[in-house]
Protein backbone atom coordinates (compact mmCIF):
# COMPACT_ATOMS: atom_id res chain seq x y z
CA UNK A 1 0.00 0.00 0.00
CA UNK A 2 1.17 3.46 -0.71
CA UNK A 3 1.79 6.05 1.85
CA UNK A 4 -0.24 9.05 1.85
CA UNK A 5 1.41 12.17 -0.19
CA UNK A 6 -0.07 15.29 1.10
CA UNK A 7 -0.09 18.87 -0.86
CA UNK A 8 0.98 21.91 0.77
CA UNK A 9 -0.14 25.50 -0.63
CA UNK A 10 0.41 29.31 0.67
CA UNK A 11 -2.04 31.75 -0.52
CA UNK A 12 -2.31 35.59 0.66
CA UNK A 13 -5.17 37.45 -0.44
CA UNK A 14 -3.21 40.80 -0.62
CA UNK A 15 -6.93 42.86 -1.05
CA UNK A 16 -7.64 41.76 1.96
CA UNK A 17 -8.26 45.34 4.09
CA UNK A 18 -6.82 43.87 7.45
CA UNK A 19 -3.74 41.94 5.98
CA UNK A 20 -2.96 45.32 4.24
CA UNK A 21 -3.16 47.10 7.61
CA UNK A 22 -1.14 44.38 9.50
CA UNK A 23 1.74 44.84 6.41
CA UNK A 24 1.50 48.60 6.60
CA UNK A 25 2.97 48.55 10.48
CA UNK A 26 6.17 47.11 9.03
CA UNK A 27 8.69 49.10 7.08
CA UNK A 28 10.75 47.08 4.37
CA UNK A 29 14.38 47.83 4.48
CA UNK A 30 16.29 49.13 1.43
CA UNK A 31 17.61 45.23 0.47
CA UNK A 32 13.44 43.87 1.37
CA UNK A 33 11.22 43.04 -1.40
CA UNK A 34 7.63 44.11 -0.73
CA UNK A 35 6.72 44.77 -4.28
CA UNK A 36 3.32 44.73 -5.32
CA UNK A 37 3.51 41.64 -7.81
CA UNK A 38 4.26 39.74 -4.76
CA UNK A 39 0.71 39.76 -3.56
CA UNK A 40 -1.55 40.48 -5.79
CA UNK A 41 -5.00 38.44 -6.27
CA UNK A 42 -5.80 36.52 -9.78
CA UNK A 43 -8.90 35.66 -8.48
CA UNK A 44 -8.11 31.91 -10.49
CA UNK A 45 -7.20 30.56 -6.83
CA UNK A 46 -10.54 27.52 -7.45
CA UNK A 47 -9.24 26.17 -10.48
CA UNK A 48 -5.94 25.41 -8.37
CA UNK A 49 -8.29 22.96 -6.74
CA UNK A 50 -10.35 22.06 -9.46
CA UNK A 51 -6.68 20.48 -11.29
CA UNK A 52 -6.42 18.81 -7.89
CA UNK A 53 -10.01 17.10 -7.61
CA UNK A 54 -9.72 15.97 -11.72
CA UNK A 55 -6.51 15.11 -11.76
CA UNK A 56 -4.87 14.11 -8.69
CA UNK A 57 -7.72 12.64 -7.00
CA UNK A 58 -5.67 10.44 -5.01
CA UNK A 59 -4.65 13.07 -2.55
CA UNK A 60 -4.38 12.23 1.08
CA UNK A 61 -4.36 15.99 2.57
CA UNK A 62 -4.72 19.38 1.85
CA UNK A 63 -2.95 22.05 3.54
CA UNK A 64 -4.22 25.55 2.90
CA UNK A 65 -1.79 27.97 4.81
CA UNK A 66 -3.03 31.45 5.27
CA UNK A 67 -2.04 34.65 6.87
CA UNK A 68 -6.11 34.34 8.37
CA UNK A 69 -7.88 35.11 5.18
CA UNK A 70 -10.21 32.75 3.29
CA UNK A 71 -11.86 32.31 0.41
CA UNK A 72 -15.86 33.10 0.83
CA UNK A 73 -15.84 30.53 -1.57
CA UNK A 74 -13.72 27.62 -0.22
CA UNK A 75 -15.51 24.55 1.63
CA UNK A 76 -14.19 24.35 4.77
CA UNK A 77 -15.73 21.06 5.90
CA UNK A 78 -14.26 19.00 3.00
CA UNK A 79 -12.55 16.45 5.06
CA UNK A 80 -9.29 16.47 2.97
CA UNK A 81 -8.94 20.24 3.88
CA UNK A 82 -6.56 21.21 6.56
CA UNK A 83 -6.45 25.35 7.05
CA UNK A 84 -2.96 26.45 8.68
CA UNK A 85 -2.67 29.63 10.03
CA UNK A 86 0.68 31.18 10.08
CA UNK A 87 0.78 31.00 13.68
CA UNK A 88 -0.29 26.99 13.57
CA UNK A 89 3.13 26.10 12.09
CA UNK A 90 5.84 29.36 12.48
CA UNK A 91 7.02 30.21 16.22
CA UNK A 92 5.10 33.21 17.64
CA UNK A 93 8.21 35.28 17.94
CA UNK A 94 8.82 35.84 14.16
CA UNK A 95 5.05 36.44 13.23
CA UNK A 96 3.25 38.23 11.08
CA UNK A 97 5.34 37.82 8.16
CA UNK A 98 4.83 38.94 4.89
CA UNK A 99 7.05 36.83 3.04
CA UNK A 100 6.54 32.67 2.37
CA UNK A 101 10.39 31.82 2.56
CA UNK A 102 9.71 31.65 6.68
CA UNK A 103 6.63 29.43 5.89
CA UNK A 104 8.56 27.63 3.36
CA UNK A 105 11.25 26.93 5.60
CA UNK A 106 8.84 25.67 8.67
CA UNK A 107 6.70 23.91 6.37
CA UNK A 108 7.57 20.46 8.51
CA UNK A 109 5.82 22.37 11.43
CA UNK A 110 2.41 21.70 9.97
CA UNK A 111 0.48 19.17 12.52
CA UNK A 112 -0.74 16.13 11.00
CA UNK A 113 1.32 16.83 7.84
CA UNK A 114 1.97 13.53 6.02
CA UNK A 115 5.74 12.22 5.62
CA UNK A 116 5.63 12.60 1.52
CA UNK A 117 3.77 16.26 0.64
CA UNK A 118 4.08 18.13 -2.55
CA UNK A 119 4.23 21.92 -1.84
CA UNK A 120 2.90 24.48 -4.23
CA UNK A 121 2.55 28.28 -5.05
CA UNK A 122 -0.52 29.19 -5.80
CA UNK A 123 0.84 29.94 -8.44
CA UNK A 124 0.86 26.46 -10.20
CA UNK A 125 -1.82 24.72 -11.78
CA UNK A 126 -2.43 21.03 -12.70
CA UNK A 127 -4.12 20.71 -15.95
CA UNK A 128 -3.61 17.29 -16.71
CA UNK A 129 -3.65 13.70 -15.02
CA UNK A 130 -0.72 13.74 -12.32
CA UNK A 131 0.09 10.13 -10.80
CA UNK A 132 1.56 9.15 -7.30
CA UNK A 133 4.40 8.22 -8.72
CA UNK A 134 5.04 11.60 -10.48
CA UNK A 135 6.05 12.69 -6.75
CA UNK A 136 7.73 10.08 -5.30
CA UNK A 137 8.74 6.45 -6.03
CA UNK A 138 9.31 4.17 -3.60
CA UNK A 139 9.52 6.15 -0.41
CA UNK A 140 11.75 8.87 -1.97
CA UNK A 141 10.78 12.45 -3.70
CA UNK A 142 11.25 12.63 -7.94
CA UNK A 143 13.24 14.95 -8.75
CA UNK A 144 15.83 16.15 -11.35
CA UNK A 145 19.55 16.09 -10.35
CA UNK A 146 21.34 18.65 -12.83
CA UNK A 147 24.17 20.95 -12.02
CA UNK A 148 23.19 24.80 -12.42
CA UNK A 149 24.49 28.19 -11.61
CA UNK A 150 23.60 29.34 -8.83
CA UNK A 151 22.37 32.78 -10.28
CA UNK A 152 21.18 33.97 -13.19
CA UNK A 153 20.11 37.63 -14.07
CA UNK A 154 15.95 37.07 -13.98
CA UNK A 155 16.32 34.82 -10.84
CA UNK A 156 14.46 36.53 -8.11
CA UNK A 157 15.53 33.40 -5.86
CA UNK A 158 19.46 34.07 -6.91
CA UNK A 159 20.61 35.01 -3.60
CA UNK A 160 18.70 32.60 -1.51
CA UNK A 161 19.73 29.83 -3.37
CA UNK A 162 23.47 30.76 -3.79
CA UNK A 163 23.07 30.96 0.14
CA UNK A 164 21.46 27.11 0.14
CA UNK A 165 24.46 25.98 -2.04
CA UNK A 166 26.90 27.36 0.21
CA UNK A 167 25.51 25.13 3.10
CA UNK A 168 25.36 22.04 0.17
CA UNK A 169 29.20 22.22 -0.25
CA UNK A 170 29.64 22.87 3.21
CA UNK A 171 28.11 19.47 4.24
CA UNK A 172 28.60 17.41 0.89
CA UNK A 173 31.40 16.51 -1.54
CA UNK A 174 30.21 17.18 -4.85
CA UNK A 175 32.74 13.95 -6.31
CA UNK A 176 31.31 11.81 -3.83
CA UNK A 177 27.91 12.73 -4.38
CA UNK A 178 27.99 12.10 -7.87
CA UNK A 179 30.13 9.29 -7.70
CA UNK A 180 28.00 7.36 -5.72
CA UNK A 181 24.70 8.14 -7.65
CA UNK A 182 26.06 8.97 -10.64
CA UNK A 183 22.64 6.73 -12.59
CA UNK A 184 20.76 9.47 -11.01
CA UNK A 185 22.84 12.47 -11.58
CA UNK A 186 23.75 11.75 -15.69
CA UNK A 187 20.29 10.47 -16.40
CA UNK A 188 18.48 10.65 -19.89
CA UNK A 189 15.27 11.34 -18.20
CA UNK A 190 16.69 15.23 -17.38
CA UNK A 191 16.84 16.16 -21.05
CA UNK A 192 18.80 19.38 -22.19
CA UNK A 193 19.15 19.96 -18.46
CA UNK A 194 21.52 16.82 -18.46
CA UNK A 195 23.93 18.96 -20.34
CA UNK A 196 24.21 21.87 -17.68
CA UNK A 197 25.44 18.84 -15.41
CA UNK A 198 28.31 17.67 -18.12
CA UNK A 199 29.74 21.08 -18.41
CA UNK A 200 29.62 21.98 -14.73
CA UNK A 201 30.71 18.56 -13.33
CA UNK A 202 34.78 19.67 -13.97
CA UNK A 203 34.25 22.64 -10.79
CA UNK A 204 35.62 21.30 -7.47
CA UNK A 205 31.76 22.90 -5.86
CA UNK A 206 28.52 23.12 -6.90
CA UNK A 207 27.66 25.72 -8.19
CA UNK A 208 23.93 25.38 -8.21
CA UNK A 209 20.79 23.24 -9.04
CA UNK A 210 18.60 23.27 -11.96
CA UNK A 211 15.44 24.97 -10.40
CA UNK A 212 12.45 24.51 -12.75
CA UNK A 213 9.73 26.57 -10.67
CA UNK A 214 7.45 23.76 -10.27
CA UNK A 215 6.10 22.11 -6.97
CA UNK A 216 8.48 20.12 -5.14
CA UNK A 217 8.29 17.28 -3.62
CA UNK A 218 9.32 16.56 0.13
CA UNK A 219 10.45 14.50 3.10
CA UNK A 220 9.44 15.50 6.38
CA UNK A 221 12.34 13.86 7.74
CA UNK A 222 14.42 15.90 5.19
CA UNK A 223 13.25 19.39 7.18
CA UNK A 224 14.00 17.88 10.51
CA UNK A 225 17.66 17.31 9.36
CA UNK A 226 18.46 20.28 7.93
CA UNK A 227 16.62 22.33 10.93
CA UNK A 228 19.32 20.06 13.09
CA UNK A 229 22.41 21.34 11.32
CA UNK A 230 21.58 24.81 10.29
CA UNK A 231 19.23 25.99 12.44
CA UNK A 232 20.65 29.41 12.73
CA UNK A 233 20.28 30.85 9.40
CA UNK A 234 16.80 28.81 9.33
CA UNK A 235 15.44 31.28 12.31
CA UNK A 236 17.06 33.95 10.70
CA UNK A 237 15.27 33.10 7.70
CA UNK A 238 12.45 32.63 9.86
CA UNK A 239 12.42 36.12 11.23
CA UNK A 240 12.23 38.03 8.43
CA UNK A 241 9.19 40.36 7.95
CA UNK A 242 9.99 40.60 4.20
CA UNK A 243 12.45 39.06 1.97
CA UNK A 244 15.77 39.64 2.84
CA UNK A 245 19.44 38.75 0.94
CA UNK A 246 20.46 36.46 4.04
CA UNK A 247 17.63 34.07 3.12
CA UNK A 248 17.17 30.44 2.66
CA UNK A 249 14.29 29.06 1.14
CA UNK A 250 12.45 25.59 0.44
CA UNK A 251 15.17 25.13 -2.25
CA UNK A 252 17.80 24.52 0.66
CA UNK A 253 15.91 21.23 1.38
CA UNK A 254 15.51 20.39 -1.96
CA UNK A 255 19.08 20.63 -2.48
CA UNK A 256 19.54 18.56 0.72
CA UNK A 257 17.61 15.82 -0.99
CA UNK A 258 19.99 16.03 -4.38
CA UNK A 259 22.97 16.08 -2.12
CA UNK A 260 21.96 13.28 -0.35
CA UNK A 261 20.71 10.96 -3.30
CA UNK A 262 17.49 10.69 -1.52
CA UNK A 263 15.85 11.27 -4.61
CA UNK A 264 14.31 9.19 -7.42
CA UNK A 265 15.18 11.01 -11.44
CA UNK A 266 11.85 12.21 -12.83
CA UNK A 267 11.66 14.20 -16.54
CA UNK A 268 10.13 17.56 -16.41
CA UNK A 269 6.56 17.28 -16.15
CA UNK A 270 5.78 21.27 -16.45
CA UNK A 271 6.32 24.63 -17.57
CA UNK A 272 6.93 28.23 -16.14
CA UNK A 273 5.40 30.83 -18.49
CA UNK A 274 5.74 34.87 -17.84
CA UNK A 275 2.66 36.79 -17.80
CA UNK A 276 3.22 40.30 -19.50
CA UNK A 277 6.14 38.26 -21.93
CA UNK A 278 4.72 35.12 -23.10
CA UNK A 279 0.76 35.79 -22.78
CA UNK A 280 0.12 33.79 -25.98
CA UNK A 281 1.80 30.64 -25.11
CA UNK A 282 0.65 30.44 -21.61
CA UNK A 283 -2.94 30.44 -22.73
CA UNK A 284 -2.12 28.24 -25.52
CA UNK A 285 -0.65 25.95 -23.14
CA UNK A 286 -3.98 26.09 -20.80
CA UNK A 287 -6.12 25.65 -23.06
CA UNK A 288 -4.72 22.71 -25.29
CA UNK A 289 -3.31 21.30 -21.59
CA UNK A 290 0.42 20.85 -22.77
CA UNK A 291 1.88 19.74 -19.87
CA UNK A 292 0.94 18.31 -16.95
CA UNK A 293 1.56 21.57 -14.52
CA UNK A 294 1.81 24.83 -15.51
CA UNK A 295 3.63 27.90 -13.40
CA UNK A 296 1.80 31.54 -13.95
CA UNK A 297 4.47 33.80 -13.28
CA UNK A 298 3.74 37.32 -12.41
CA UNK A 299 6.02 40.14 -13.82
CA UNK A 300 6.34 44.09 -13.80
CA UNK A 301 5.65 43.52 -17.37
CA UNK A 302 2.13 43.46 -17.21
CA UNK A 303 0.57 46.67 -18.74
CA UNK A 304 -2.70 45.70 -17.73
CA UNK A 305 -3.21 43.49 -15.10
CA UNK A 306 -6.85 43.27 -15.04
CA UNK A 307 -7.33 42.58 -18.91
CA UNK A 308 -4.67 39.64 -18.11
CA UNK A 309 -6.57 38.14 -15.63
CA UNK A 310 -9.69 38.15 -17.41
CA UNK A 311 -7.46 36.26 -19.98
CA UNK A 312 -6.30 33.61 -18.13
CA UNK A 313 -9.10 33.10 -15.84
CA UNK A 314 -11.47 32.54 -19.65
CA UNK A 315 -8.59 29.65 -20.46
CA UNK A 316 -8.67 28.28 -17.35
CA UNK A 317 -13.03 28.13 -17.54
CA UNK A 318 -12.08 26.22 -20.56
CA UNK A 319 -10.19 23.15 -19.67
CA UNK A 320 -11.80 23.33 -15.54
CA UNK A 321 -15.14 24.63 -15.96
CA UNK A 322 -16.83 22.55 -13.30
CA UNK A 323 -16.95 22.95 -9.28
CA UNK A 324 -15.04 20.94 -7.59
CA UNK A 325 -16.32 19.98 -3.72
CA UNK A 326 -13.86 22.09 -2.47
CA UNK A 327 -16.45 25.38 -3.09
CA UNK A 328 -19.64 25.80 -1.72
Amino acid sequence: MNKPIDFVICWVDGNDKEWQKDKAKYNPDVFSDSRNIRYRDWENLQYWFRGVEKFAPWVNKIHFVTWGHIPSWLNRDHPKLNIVRHEDCIPGDYLPTFSARPIEVNLHRIENLAEQFVYFNDDMFILNSLKESDFFRNGMPCDIAAINIAISPDDIHGNAKLNAVNIINKYFSKKNVISNNKMKWYNLKYGKALFRTLLLTPWKLFTGFYTPHLPNAFLKQTFEEVWNKEADILEITSSHKFRERSDVTQYLFKFWQLASGNFSPRKNIGKLYKIGIEDQELLEAIEEQKYKIVCLNDTEEIENFERAKKSINNSFEKVLNEKSDFEI
